[in-house]
């Protein structure tokens, strides 16, 4: 390792541990680095324009940030919430099942873990903490937990990122991320049954069957979300990007027109919020692109992948451990951190053991999403802790069981390769 590099890591993870916010010690680290190598500092300022404006894909991004801020507004969330109840809150620990599949049907608009929980997740733990019917602490726990499914299942901001890293298909990660979705939403469902059964939690009233159709056709709408993104980009209307487009127009004719729940104030509230939220995501898409840039420099990923080559791992063995490399990863940094700065180093590898790089990319970012709700750092909980006020310690404390069976279900994926690949593979894919 050079002098250099030791200086970039260095001055990084001091940054970052001082309290500086993970993007601005990316950049600043970069900076140290070009300088310590006698380079021009303008390298910084290049790498980042390049990155970011030479890739059409990247706009897909605060397209989907737009597209899930307009539909948490308004009326939308309540009509889904409505839906939810009317078909699943009839059976054992009611309201957390639809808090769950709550969850597994906003995740086909938000691709965003925290645009759920803090949007229709908090109106739900209300729901759940009203009459005592659910301890504070689980109703935050199984919030956070299914949560984790809003960028599995398309659109995923996470997945759009990874593409960008490793050049695999857009449309090939959306479909592998179905099937995942949908089993971290049945073990869920299981793991609540059987704590609601255990503790006594109840069921709600149920809903007449003669109101499910009323119900199912006011949220008709807005379920059709995902068919949309993936129609478009599998039937060959639309690249990921111009779907994100069509899918952020689609939420706008809905909200305003459709359900006429969003005024002009509130659409300028929404950009205005949207803007923000993309140039966050954006500052750390660009510091993890002059990382990048370094780490090419360095040559870091060839020797790596030719260390691990030498060691003669199998692919099997090669995914448990980087598996386990990220889940303690998940403790201290955020998702897009580990998604465009530490996978970027495996994938040379991936690509000598013949690992599909959507296989590895889908349980890459379920990884992601399981380090969302680990303490010490887990986002998601400070989020419903900021948002409902629930204690954290409440919160770490119910958080243990869900994360057990989300880390069994990410095993299955990895074993089971099937469980990602089949719909891609189904629909022409050849990896």
């Amino acid at each position: 390792m050079s002098v250099e590099l030791l200086l970039c890591v260095g001055s990084l993870f001091f940054l970052a541990g001082i309290g500086v916010p993970v993007a601005y010690a990316i950049l600043v680290a970069s900076m140290i680095y070009v300088g310590a190598a006698g380079q021009s500092i303008g390298i910084v300022g290049k790498n980042l324009l390049d990155g970011i404006y030479q890739s059409f894909l990247l706009l897909a991004v605060p397209l989907f940030i737009v597209a899930a801020n307009i539909m948490n507004a308004g009326t939308i969330s309540d009509r889904l919430l409505n839906f939810c109840v009317a078909t699943v809150g009839r059976f054992k620990g009611g309201l957390g099942h639809v808090n769950i599949m709550a969850s597994l049907i906003f995740s086909g608009m938000s691709g965003s873990a925290v645009a759920d929980a803090a949007g229709i997740g908090k109106i739900i733990i209300d729901m759940m903490r009203k009459d005592n019917r659910f301890t504070p602490g689980y109703a935050a726990a199984i919030t956070a937990a299914s949560a984790t499914i809003g960028p599995i299942i398309p659109p995923s901001i996470p997945m759009v990122l990874y593409a960008l890293v490793s050049n695999a298909s857009i449309g090939a990660l959306f479909l592998g991320g179905i099937l995942p979705g949908l089993l971290i939403g049945a073990v869920l469902m299981g793991m609540n049954t059987y704590i609601s059964h255990k503790r006594g939690f109840g069921i709600e009233a149920p809903v007449p069957l003669r109101q499910l159709p009323r119900k199912t056709a006011d949220a008709f709408p807005a379920l059709l979300m995902p068919a949309i993104l993936l129609y478009g980009i599998y039937g060959g209307v639309t690249t990921p990007t111009e779907a994100a487009a069509v899918a952020a127009f689609y939420a706008l004719l809905l909200s305003s027109l459709f359900y006429r729940a969003l005024s002009l104030r509130g659409l300028f509230s929404i950009f205005i919020e949207s803007a923000r939220s993309s140039a966050a995501v954006g500052l750390v898409i660009g510091g993890a692109l002059i990382l990048n840039y370094i780490v090419a420099s360095e040559n870091i990923p060839n020797l790596l992948a030719g260390y691990l080559g030498e060691l003669n791992v199998s692919p099997i063995v090669f995914m448990l451990g980087v598996n386990v490399l990220l889940l303690v990863l998940g403790c201290f940094l955020d998702a897009t951190t580990i998604i465009l700065v530490i996978i970027p180093l495996f994938l040379p590898t991936c690509r000598n053991l013949g690992i599909d790089l959507v296989h590895f990319g889908v349980v890459a970012v379920v990884n992601c999403m399981i380090g969302l709700i680990t303490p010490p750092y887990g986002i998601l909980l400070f989020v419903i802790n900021a948002v409902t006020g629930i204690p954290l310690r409440d919160i770490i404390r119910e958080i243990w069981g869900f994360l057990a069976i989300l880390v069994c279900a990410l095993l299955l994926m990895i074993f089971i390769p099937e469980v990602v690949l089949f719909l891609p593979r189904f629909a022409g894919y050849g990896g």
